[in-house]
């Protein structure tokens, strides 16, 4: 990467905000129906299950119990209606927080963007944790495409009217971000703060570590 980067895009769930009670709050159900499940496992599991099952922009109890289904199964859990009922009742309206590392944000001087599977509250989130930082916002559910789709990520190309070379995109999945990204033409850096994919060949720990390919 070179000073030609005009332009960053982020994805924001896992990017630049998460849920920080989630994988405690999942554990603690599980103890209660007594399973001892080490966290690491079941934050890597669900990452890599957050990978290959969509998430539609609003989400609703069918799906979590659905996806919660296929995590348990992951753990070696045989799933049923009373340890999904309390994992969805624990786990519903948890509070959305910023990663600590989205302070390099203020350091950044380039126009900074911002392209999400995420629905139309999302705006008002960043204003309320970021202040109104980011000159585009492209949301799943207004525009009416999902990640990973390409079109999705034309439609940015189009808003920010900047040849993808001198983009830089920043996510922290594999398929949903840096594959089609890659294939528009962008740089990318995926933000793996976990260690998750090891054998993926341009990844940072921490986002302060994008000052390096400014």
């Amino acid at each position: 990467m070179d000073s030609k980067i005009q332009y960053i895009l982020f994805d924001v769930s896992g990017t630049l905000m998460y849920k920080p009670k989630l994988y405690t709050v999942i554990s603690e159900v599980l103890n209660k129906y007594g399973y001892d499940v080490a966290l690491h496992e079941l934050k890597l599991k669900h990452k890599l299950l957050s990978e290959i099952i969509h998430f539609p922009d609003k989400t609703s109890k069918k799906f979590y119990n659905e996806f919660n289904s296929e995590l348990l199964y992951s753990q070696g859990i045989l799933p049923n209606e009373s340890i999904l009922e309390a994992i969805f009742s624990s786990c519903s309206y948890l509070p959305w927080e910023k990663f600590e590392d989205t302070k390099v944000l203020s350091q950044i001087s380039l126009p900074m963007g911002i392209i999400s599977n995420f629905n139309s509250s999302l705006k008002e989130k960043l204003n309320d944790f970021f202040s109104p930082i980011f000159n585009t916002i492209l949301v799943s559910e207004e525009v009416g495409i999902a990640k990973p789709s390409i079109e999705f990520y034309t439609k940015a190309l189009e808003k920010i009217s900047i040849a993808p070379e001198n983009i830089l995109y920043i996510g922290d999945s594999i398929k949903l971000d840096m594959e089609p990204a890659l294939k528009l033409g962008m740089k990318t850096l995926l933000i793996d703060r976990e260690n998750y994919f090891p054998n993926y060949n341009c990844a940072i720990m921490d986002l302060k570590q994008i000052l390096n390919y400014l």
